[in-house]
């Protein structure tokens, strides 16, 4: 080391490569820069992350309860297939964009045509329910079709072809100048 000289930082000199091009030369704090912005992206990634599967998990409401889904996928479409017995189609909504489903609604308790003193047992479930599905597949939002039949929702939601890396034709019409 010299003394006054700048050896230590020549030292810690780096240069920044992306893929084999060689960007520009960086110090110790740039790198250190650099460094903390990508801890923070990948820590804002598995927040995101973590937020959506909590979304997915957990009654969204006090009190509220989940019903049990089924995922399926087949070549043309995304199925979702939820248990709702004793729920009527006017009692469930349905929000629909291109990265969620997101299901609610609220199973009434059925007023008892007896007098019952007391409940020996009760282990159905009552009130509000939420429930939302993470979507990781392009899909046709205004071609999405609901059925309630039999206590079982099933909603089909059409995939979309991807088209990144395709070719498209793009039309040239020939104007003709007035000169």
């Amino acid at each position: 080391m010299v003394a006054g000289g700048n050896a230590p930082l020549a030292f810690f000199r780096k240069t920044l490569t992306i893929g084999s091009r060689m960007t520009r030369s960086v110090g110790a704090a740039g790198l250190e820069r650099i460094e903390l912005q990508r801890l923070t992206e990948r820590i804002g990634r598995l927040f995101a992350v973590l937020q959506e599967a909590a979304e997915a998990q957990l009654p969204a409401v006090a009190g509220a309860w989940s019903p049990p889904v089924d995922l399926c996928e087949t070549a043309k479409a995304i199925y979702v297939r939820i248990e709702l017995p004793g729920v009527r189609a006017a009692s469930v909504k349905i929000g629909l964009n291109s990265s969620k489903l997101r299901i609610c609604g609220e199973k009434k308790k059925r007023q008892t045509r007896q007098r019952i003193v007391s409940h020996l047992c009760s282990e159905r479930t009552y009130g509000n329910f939420v429930r939302v599905v993470p979507l990781r597949w392009t899909i046709s939002v205004k071609d999405a079709t609901a059925e309630l039949a039999n206590g079982l929702l099933v909603i089909r939601l059409p995939k979309i072809q991807e088209r990144r890396g395709s070719e498209f034709k793009v039309p040239i019409t020939e104007v003709e100048s007035g000169e």
